[in-house]
């Protein structure tokens, strides 16, 4: 077959002249169309590649043979490491104590995981965990309280700090709530014909100058009333406990779904799908975001930028006349958000400002957004009743019927357990392939100032990176999820 195969210098549409290069723009543009179609998936969300699996994807988006070894086999690995075969494990089969989730702890752990395993009962860490853990993105600070979170004053009186009131901390910016409000409603999953649970929960959390961010009260559905309590800590410590697992149960729900799944993997999709059937290799749009749409595709069918955009676009004028550029923005919003009007992007690019935010607002979440959800989620799920994937008793409506016995009933299962516990890290953990932030295993770029603005990059990068590490010399729970050199290039997992 006869292949054409272009230099290798960015150029926008306006920067070929000859008829042999337009055409090969258009003649690419015309296959690449035909190759990545738009399809729907659900309502309300975006819309996605026309794929239903990733054997449909075209090759040269598809994992390389190392990469999909390794994903296979990994997850292999981690179940029989936790004897799930070995064991036999029947479904529904319940743990007899909390120590019991030990039993699969043993090999598959790291430092934060065992911390969290020693200290997942303590309310300050609870709190901790909404600033740190896998999902920072929920929780708010607040000057009063939601009608139907009937917290008074008295309630929480004996958690604040001496000589204040809730009304003071609440005007002081003191007060925060983490409101699970968005899955209210939403129906429970039944697995293998056995009903689970799920619930929309409030928590009050309030900075206390000693103790730190702690919980102060929990309301585990929307609507207040006699069956609905409000959970205090100096309830009966089991019924305080379940609440507050119930609490971690509704996160893991959302971080997966919203934090995870759709703001970064659906989200990126639209842009890497829309760059494939608009922008040419040669275009300089094209090789700027390449690197950071890498695998999407095919792990999505599985489960800083102002400097080198004003190489190529001296003015707005430019940007508003590139009609592949316009062509791509027109096509990520009026087909992959179409049915996301709420998305707010404009279908098209009026000037270099919006330009540079737009892409670096593509980057970040293909890579800094997407590490801060997804690679600490073994961290902080290891230590299954810290986190809960699934509940398996509805929450419970009077705090002194809350036993031992009941909380293992609502807990995951044994399997349950094992499966949470293997695929949280499969998909938590550093992969042996990473391409780390700023590194690119093709050199899409050959332009001197390209590649001068790259290396200007990679060192902010290195700088960034020295002083987050020095930031948390000393501390017994480090924060290292947005060093660059832990970002991934691209959404990989």
């Amino acid at each position: 077959m006869k292949v054409e195969v272009r230099e290798g210098t960015a150029k926008k549409l306006s920067d070929d002249v000859l008829p042999k290069e337009l055409a090969h723009r258009k003649a690419e543009l015309k296959q690449r169309q035909e190759t990545y179609r738009w399809i729907a998936w659900a309502p309300g969300i975006p819309k996605c590649i026309d794929a239903k699996t990733e054997a449909e994807l075209p090759q040269d988006d598809r994992f390389a043979n190392e990469k999909r070894s390794d994903f296979e086999g990994s997850l292999h690995y981690a179940l029989l490491e936790l004897s799930l075969k070995k064991l036999a494990i029947r479904f529904g089969k319940s743990w007899n104590d909390l120590d019991d989730f030990k039993r699969i702890f043993w090999k598959l752990r790291s430092p934060i995981a065992e911390y969290a395993m020693e200290h997942w009962k303590e309310d300050w860490f609870f709190g901790y965990q909404f600033m740190n853990g896998s999902n920072p993105r929920m929780i708010q600070k607040v000057t009063k309280l939601p009608t139907n979170f009937p917290v008074s004053g008295d309630m929480v009186q004996a958690f604040l700090s001496p000589n204040t009131t809730l009304d003071k901390e609440l005007k002081a910016g003191n007060v925060y709530l983490v409101d699970h409000g968005i899955v209210d409603g939403i129906p429970a999953n039944v697995i293998r014909n056995m009903q689970q649970y799920i619930a929309a929960p409030m928590c009050l959390l309030y900075e206390h100058p000693e103790s730190g961010l702690i919980p102060i009260a929990i309301q585990l559905e929307q609507n207040p009333g006699k069956d609905t309590p409000i959970f205090l800590p100096n309830d009966p410590p089991l019924a305080w406990l379940l609440a507050k697992m119930w609490v971690r149960h509704a996160e893991f729900q959302v971080f997966q779904l919203l934090s995870h799944l759709l703001r970064t993997h659906l989200v990126v999709e639209v842009i890497c799908v829309s760059t494939l059937r608009h922008l040419p290799a040669v275009h300089p749009i094209y090789k700027l975001l390449t690197p950071h749409l890498k695998y999407t595709l095919e792990i999505n069918c599985r489960g800083y930028v102002s400097s080198m955009v004003s190489l190529y676009y001296s003015s707005d004028s430019e940007v508003q006349q590139d009609s592949e550029l316009q062509a791509w923005i027109k096509d990520i919003v009026d087909e992959g958000f179409v049915d996301v009007p709420e998305f707010g992007l404009p279908n098209e690019l009026k000037g270099k400002e919006e330009f540079v935010t737009l892409l670096s607002v593509v980057i970040f979440i293909s890579t800094a957004q997407h590490a801060a959800t997804n690679n600490g989620q073994f961290d902080w799920c290891a230590w299954v009743p810290n986190t809960p994937c699934t509940m398996r008793q509805p929450p419970p409506n009077d705090k002194d019927a809350v036993t031992m016995g009941l909380i293992m009933d609502t807990l995951p299962d044994i399997s349950q357990s094992c499966v949470q516990m293997a695929i949280t890290w499969h998909l938590g953990r550093a992969q042996p392939d990473a391409i780390p932030m700023g590194q690119y295993a093709e050199q899409f770029f050959t332009e001197p100032e390209a590649l001068q603005a790259i290396e200007s990059f990679r060192q902010d990068l290195k700088d960034i990176d020295e002083q987050i590490v020095k930031q948390n010399e000393g501390l017994e729970l480090q924060y290292l999820y947005l060093c660059p050199s832990r970002i991934e290039n691209s959404i990989t997992i």
